[in-house]
């Protein structure tokens, strides 16, 4: 952290918060799965609507699995990647 005037601190997100490595690494997981599964949708032509409906899931939901939501488990994320068209490659490469 570097020391700022005026009693500011710059640092960053990780140090802010106390997140291990780890803990950084599942957070840029989450965020490059959410950002393929937004990419596949737009890839194909889909609304957020269309997708739920292949999902069987809500449009809302949609949204926050594209936004990284913490609320949405990274196993639904993975199962409408799949859902999309995607493989386990190229899971595993949007990782």
């Amino acid at each position: 952290m570097k020391k700022l005037k005026q009693g500011w601190v710059e640092g960053s997100v990780q140090e802010f918060l106390d997140l291990s490595a780890a803990d950084m690494e599942y957070i840029e997981t989450r965020r490059a799965l959410s950002r393929q599964l937004r990419a596949e949708r737009q890839k194909k032509h889909l609304t957020q609507t269309e997708l739920a409906a292949r999902l069987k899931t809500s449009q809302s939901r949609v949204a926050k699995m594209e936004q990284g939501d913490p609320t949405v488990s990274l196993d639904l994320l993975i199962q409408s990647l799949y859902r999309v068209g995607m493989t386990r490659k190229s899971v595993a490469a949007a990782m």
